[in-house]
Formats: C-alpha cells, sequence, structure tokens
C-alpha cells in the first residue's frame, strides 16, 4: 500500500481538486465518495471503483479495515484525510469514480422528479434518495440546483445516485411541455389538497427552490397545482419533507389501486 503524508503530493492535490471543485469533476469526468455504503452502492451498479483510499488509522481494524483487505488502496495520513473537507464528517474511506452517464434523453413517457433550482446540497441528496425510494427511475435538475454529483449530496444521496438517471441542466420547460402525462406542482396559488386531486398515468413532480418555489413559467405549464394542508401553526415545510409527502402520496394511490 502507498502511503501519501505530504500535501505536495500529485496525487492528494487531485483528491483537494475533486473535493473543492465542480468545474474539476465536471472536466476529469470524475467525483469522490464517502464511506462504505457509497462505494458498495456504486460497485453493485457500476463495478469496481477506480481507486480506494483510505486513512491511515482506519486500517487498524472495524469495518474500513475489512473491506479493504486483499485490495490495493491509496493510504492517507490522517490530517491529510481531515484536511480534503469532503464532509463534515469523514468516514476514513474514499473512493475516486468516473461519473455515470444518464441513459440517454429523459423519458417523457415516464414517472418523473423535476428539481427547480433546488440549492442546498442536502435538499438535492435526500430528494434524489426519496425519488429512488418511491419508485421513481429519472431526476431532471434545473441550472442553478446543487452540483448532483458533489460529494455532499452523494453523501445525502445514499446511493440513490446509482439507481436513478440524473439529468443535470436540464430544461424543465422543454420537457413538460413535451411530456405525455401529468405534471404536479406544489403552491398555495389556485391549488387543490394533494388528497383531493385527481391524476392518471405517468406523473412528473416540479419541487422549486427554497424560499423561492417553483418558477411562475413552470407554474403555468402544469396541469396540476396542489398544495399539502398543514393544520398545524407553521406555514411551510422543507422541500425535502414536501416531496416526500408527494411522493408516497403517489405510491399509495399505485398500491391500492
Amino acid at each position: 500500500m502507498k502511503l501519501i503524508q505530504s500535501r505536495d503530493n500529485a496525487f492528494f492535490k487531485q483528491l483537494k481538486r475533486l473535493a473543492e471543485s465542480g468545474r474539476e469533476r465536471r472536466k476529469s469526468g470524475r467525483t469522490l465518495l464517502d464511506g462504505v455504503h457509497l462505494v458498495e452502492a456504486y460497485e453493485a451498479v457500476h463495478g469496481t471503483v477506480e481507486t480506494l483510499v483510505v486513512a491511515e488509522s482506519a486500517l487498524a481494524g472495524g469495518e474500513i479495515a475489512a473491506f479493504v483487505a486483499g485490495r490495493e488502496p491509496v493510504v492517507l495520513g490522517d490530517a491529510l484525510m481531515r484536511d480534503l473537507g469532503l464532509v463534515d464528517t469523514p468516514s476514513g474511506l474514499l473512493a475516486v469514480v468516473a461519473i455515470p452517464a444518464a441513459s440517454g434523453s429523459p423519458d417523457a413517457g415516464a414517472d418523473a422528479v423535476l428539481l427547480d433550482g433546488v440549492q442546498d446540497p442536502g435538499n438535492v441528496g435526500t430528494l434524489l434518495r426519496t425519488a429512488a425510494a418511491a419508485g421513481i427511475s429519472q431526476v431532471l435538475l434545473s441550472p442553478g440546483c446543487a452540483a448532483a454529483w458533489s460529494p455532499k449530496v452523494l453523501r445525502a444521496g445514499q446511493g440513490a445516485h446509482f439507481v436513478l438517471d440524473v439529468h443535470e441542466d436540464a430544461d424543465l420547460a422543454a420537457f413538460i411541455a413535451g411530456y405525455r402525462g401529468t405534471t404536479a406542482v406544489t403552491c398555495l396559488e389556485q391549488s387543490t389538497s394533494l388528497y383531493a386531486a385527481r391524476w392518471d398515468g405517468p406523473l412528473a413532480w416540479v419541487f422549486g427552490a427554497e424560499g423561492q418555489g417553483v418558477r411562475r413559467e413552470l407554474m403555468d405549464l402544469a396541469g396540476l397545482r396542489i398544495r399539502i394542508p398543514m393544520p398545524g401553526a407553521v406555514e411551510s415545510l422543507n422541500v425535502a419533507a414536501a416531496a416526500a409527502i408527494c411522493l408516497f402520496e403517489a405510491v399509495r394511490r399505485k398500491i391500492q389501486a
């Protein structure tokens, strides 16, 4: 195993660029995964990762040491692993992987989740995870969303990325205009309760930016405007929480149909 302890090492500098720069990730077509769970999820779908990177102290024993046994990881000094600043609490195991490409163009006849300017990495990752759990196969992100393949979004997604077609910088208006199903947006204006709304066939949900909500252009294109009844003393929900309620109401209806 190769041990790296210098910040001047070329490979460490490459890791640092991948950890900090979306431009570098796009240019190289690579990103970083943190933790055994994400690496296992990637390998279950896409095969062996390019490079495993492990913190020196993690080799002393435990889950990570068992996971890398028989493999040839690059070993980083603990200070260097912390210096990457990949996530708030690094696990001690990283992998360099090629970013999977979406399989062709978005499917205008299948269920979908559309994210309009959702900027918080935790929210984007949670939304991807929720979509995958609800049986959605494709997610479209508008320009202005947090980068889907950034380490923090990947961490929040918990492997959902690898079972989804993720389309970044998507033209949501064009997709909605050509969609062969019902498009639903969550809003208060001229809206119907989620539990009273009716839809048939494919369904595309549009969830908007924290604070601003869905853009007017997309609201005007949508076939359904839906509100979530909230009898309590709060006026709004986190976008990821609202999406979970909507997506699993759709799941409930499919189960009962």
